[in-house]
């Protein structure tokens, strides 16, 4: 993702700088096939910068960010990883303390690339965001600016990654127990009769709280079943777990709004 999204900047003209010491191979090969221009060290990287984007495995963001610090980098800093709210709080913390400017980006896509094009969502002080988008002007990174300070974008991102990665790791987990029992075919059939998202039928989650009541003993049944056929049954429980906090919303008939917020509310015997 690094690799294309940089290679993307270099539409409009940009030189992209990557530092190769300590990186596999493959990713020098990515490095060398987009074009960017080696650095030998990071001091040499922050010195020459007007941005650093960072893109990186999650775990290790703070540590990318206090290595840029550590060479006391004053220009934009730009962190596109797929982290917290609370972890971009703290990036922006060590970033500014350098005396860098901190947009807070995330990334929504694949790769980009001659057929493909993917978002960069940027959030933070207004004024650092333009100079940012216009680094992908006409080009597969389509930027978008979001209102609001650092944490925005990075919100945005959880809120998708939350759906999008559990949806793919419970569909996976749904069709190994209609296989196990010769009736994968059928869950197919079922399947493709749908042509929307669940993520985008908002209106449906007043009627998924009035029926959490039943709802939930029916994922502890499925969670039964999981373990009987030797599949992880967490993601089954956990959403026994979600519906318990609406049990008190019986047969109601709120609005989306009243609903969300009781998910905020926590019951005594919620478990654990």
């Amino acid at each position: 993702m690094g690799a294309a999204v940089g290679a993307q900047a270099k539409h409009h003209g940009a030189e992209v700088l990557w530092c190769p010491d300590g990186r596999s191979a493959s990713t020098k090969e990515r490095a060398e096939r987009y074009g960017l221009t080696p650095v030998i060290h990071v001091d040499e990287m922050t010195e020459r910068a007007d941005f650093i984007l960072s893109l990186c495995p999650p775990a290790v963001a703070e540590d990318v960010a206090r290595s840029i610090a550590a060479h006391a980098y004053t220009g934009t800093y730009v962190d596109a990883n797929a982290v917290s709210p609370a972890t971009m709080v703290n990036i922006n913390a060590i970033m500014r303390a350098s005396g860098a400017t901190v947009v807070d980006g995330s990334v929504i896509g694949s790769p980009p690339s001659a057929s493909k094009s993917t978002r960069l969502y940027l959030s933070g002080a207004s004024e650092a965001l333009p100079p940012v988008a216009q680094l992908f002007a006409g080009s597969a990174v389509q930027a978008h600016l979001l209102p609001g300070d650092i944490g925005q974008a990075s919100a945005l991102k959880m809120s998708y990654g939350s759906y999008q990665k559990t949806s793919r790791v419970l569909a996976a987990v749904s069709y190994a127990l209609a296989r196990d029992y010769g009736v994968e075919t059928e869950l197919l059939d079922i399947a493709r009769g749908r042509v929307s998202s669940y993520l985008a039928e908002t209106a449906y989650f007043p009627k998924v709280a009035a029926r959490a009541w039943r709802w939930a003993p029916e994922m502890h049944e499925v969670a039964r079943a999981l373990r009987e056929a030797g599949l992880p049954s967490d993601l089954a429980n956990a959403s026994a777990a979600v519906m318990s906090r609406w049990e008190s919303l019986k047969d109601s008939s709120m609005d989306v709004v009243q609903v969300l917020d009781h998910l905020h509310e926590a019951p005594d015997t919620e478990p654990s």
